[in-house]
């Protein structure tokens, strides 16, 4: 909602060979506006936005990535965020927001991005040298209204369950995996005195963490994180659900969003959509969707089954996949469908501390534990948009000044918050 303080505006797009782009601000606070935007431009930016992020079905994309792509230096990564803002902020929007700014005046912008513009981290985008979207205005994502008033959803709402116990699925162990390998550790081994671990510890000392846990080590890379658990601790009440792991996005051009998979500590011979790989079956965002309709004779619903807290964190490589599909039934969606109000996902592929440590040098560094620590510290404000958005500004800040690989926004502005 609008507010005398934080007037919000509503952007929305559709991809129609040209990208054409409405905008709304709530409360009238001016007046409503509307463009045309070149395909040949905005596609150009897109490409340019492609090279710089992690292709992890490239040999080495990921260390390029991190090294000599447009993200590794602030002066590329300016470059794209630059030509970005050229071919997606219209004229009309832009003197809008200015005019808000130089009053000192913060707008909260919610988007409903086309497919093709999906993963356009819109927070770095640059109108003007000395500024970037987020230094202007909050940002986040509007859920698809087919999901967010879908018949039967029941939402879970903030103040009525904040006090619940946190849900935690951190770097679970995946049957049939090494730690190596494919589907092995994002958060290598952990020890008491790293920032996630003395975030766990503070849960401990609430008594607000399930899994229950006597280390704050126990919490990681767990092999009773399956399915089965996950839906008991929903069902039980909880306040918040916080992933970190792997997930597997589906192909847009399968046009399949529904086959997003989430990887926990599930074995094979679970009851579920997806195809089993070595030990492990991955639960699916059509598991989460449909539950076991069609695969049990007495079946239940997702909602039934796993119903969402009010807030949830994907923190996995390209987590909030679906928005690149016309039909988005991903990860985010089936979260929403099943009582979230607001998700938190990523919109790329995500480098772990290891790869920037060993790839890219920032030793010491901890850029990936950082950022799960201050999402889900934002997930507990009463505003976690504004949360998000002060901890991305602080990043930006950082890499303005010291211009390292660890407050690139390879990794910070990978995130978008998507709400009801």
């Amino acid at each position: 909602m609008s507010t005398e303080q934080q007037p919000t505006v509503v952007v929305r797009m559709a991809d129609a060979g040209d990208l054409y782009m409405s905008w709304r601000w709530e409360a009238d606070t001016y007046p409503p506006g509307a463009s045309m935007l070149p395909v040949a431009d905005i596609d150009d930016a897109l490409r340019q936005l492609a090279d710089a992020l992690p292709n992890l079905a490239e040999p080495g994309g990921l260390g390029r990535a991190l090294t000599t792509g447009a993200f590794a230096s602030y002066e590329s990564e300016y470059s794209v965020a630059q030509r970005l803002s050229q071919a997606l902020l219209p004229y009309g929007l832009a003197a809008q927001l200015y005019d808000l700014h130089v009053r000192g005046i913060r707008p909260h912008i919610r988007l409903q991005p086309s497919p093709r513009v999906a993963q356009v981290p819109w927070e770095i985008i640059a109108p003007d040298p000395a500024l970037r979207l987020i230094d202007i205005a909050d940002v986040s994502l509007l859920a698809p209204a087919s999901i967010a008033q879908s018949p039967g959803r029941i939402a879970q709402r903030w103040n009525d369950i904040r006090n619940l116990p946190v849900v935690a699925v951190l770097d679970p162990r995946i049957p049939g995996y090494r730690a190596d390998s494919t589907l092995g550790s994002v958060l290598g081994r952990m020890d008491a005195d790293t920032p996630l671990s003395r975030r766990i510890a503070e849960y401990q000392a609430q008594d607000r963490l399930l899994p229950t846990v006597e280390d704050p080590t126990d919490a990681f890379r767990r092999t009773d994180v399956d399915r089965a658990w996950l839906g008991k601790v929903l069902r039980d009440g909880a306040s918040r659900l916080i992933y970190v792991g792997h997930v597997t996005a589906a192909a847009p051009e399968s046009g399949q969003s529904e086959n997003a998979e989430l990887h926990l500590a599930c074995t094979a011979d679970t009851v579920g959509f997806a195809t089993s790989t070595r030990a492990h079956r991955p639960l699916s965002a059509k598991d989460l969707l449909l539950g076991t309709y069609t695969l049990t004779p007495e079946p239940e619903g997702g909602q039934q089954l796993w119903p969402m807290p009010s807030r949830v964190a994907l923190i996995a490589c390209e987590s909030g996949g679906d928005m690149r599909f016309s039909e988005a039934l991903g990860l985010v969606a089936a979260m929403i469908s099943g009582g979230a109000e607001l998700v938190t996902a990523s919109r790329w592929a995500l480098p772990t501390d290891l790869a920037f440590q060993k790839l890219a040098d920032a030793v010491d560094a901890h850029p990936l534990q950082d950022a799960i620590c201050a999402i889900d510290a934002a997930h507990e404000q009463p505003d976690p948009v504004k949360a998000l958005a002060d901890w991305q500004r602080a990043r930006l800040t950082a890499w303005r000044r010291d211009r390292t690989i660890e407050h690139s926004p390879i990794l910070w502005a990978a995130f978008a918050t998507v709400r009801t």
